[in-house]
């Protein structure tokens, strides 16, 4: 059953490269977010040079910042499309990046110096299962990034300005972010989908083993996607943004 959810959550991202990159924010393509995207990875990572995983790293973007930063990335898929879409930019930026096409519960061996993820463990069947697989190929003292944000819980209020600024897109003629919505039967099955709090996801980093876990919230990646959107669009699309930072115990 979990390898047919699976396979049905390849098949979405598949079809959704196509169109993924048309948000500014996926693809992180505006020159200010992508200078907040830096900094915060240089805040949060290990010094540059140490080898980065970065799963469920899509098209590319936190990859690409990564590598430009002098870490030597790896980046991990389950989307072939997705993959081919960032070996396109990383060969038009002239960086190098190893690409690996898996599961985000199967990763490569390492040890890396750190794992980075960007708005993928809602997308995991066992969001604790795969955080203790990342320990598993990092180094003792190695680092856990996520970068993760709270996208209400589907309230009264959360409906409208949602709504609204679907039709502020129309209006200015914009194309969808997605080829489609998640169907509600995979949103089921995914125990982070529907959170609206760090507070489950926090649970999760602990109960997987690692330690020294905190959290910070994202404030300048916020208002950079506040000034790209304009003032009316970003009041109705703002999220709380924020990373959760955590490491691996240098002794079992």
């Amino acid at each position: 059953m979990a390898s047919e959810l699976r396979d049905c959550i390849r098949e979405w991202w598949n079809e959704d490269a196509a169109v993924y990159d048309r948000s500014p924010s996926h693809a992180v393509s505006d020159p200010l977010e992508a200078a907040t995207w830096r900094a915060a990875l240089a805040r949060l990572l290990p010094p540059a040079g140490g080898k980065v995983l970065d799963v469920g790293a899509g098209t590319g973007a936190m990859s690409l910042l990564a590598a430009e930063l002098g870490y030597r990335v790896t980046a991990l898929d389950l989307s072939s499309a997705m993959l081919a879409r960032a070996r396109e930019k990383a060969e038009a930026r002239g960086l190098d990046l190893a690409l690996v096409e898996g599961s985000a519960e199967e990763p490569p061996a390492g040890p890396f110096d750190a794992v980075v993820e960007r708005h993928l463990l809602w997308t995991t069947i066992d969001p604790v299962a795969v955080l203790r697989a990342w320990r598993d190929v990092t180094a003792a003292a190695g680092r856990l990034v996520l970068f993760e944000g709270s996208w209400g819980g589907g309230d009264v209020l959360d409906r409208i300005r949602r709504v609204a600024a679907e039709w502020f897109h129309k209006a200015a003629g914009h194309g969808p972010d997605h080829h489609a919505p998640y169907s509600p039967d995979v949103l089921e099955r995914l125990p982070l989908a529907r959170r609206s709090s760090p507070q489950s996801l926090l649970e999760a980093v602990e109960a997987a083993g690692w330690t020294r876990t905190r959290i910070e919230r994202l404030r300048d990646v916020e208002w950079a996607r506040m000034v790209a959107a304009g003032r009316i669009l970003g009041a109705l699309e703002h999220r709380p943004q924020f990373a959760v930072a955590a490491e691996n115990p240098s002794e079992p």
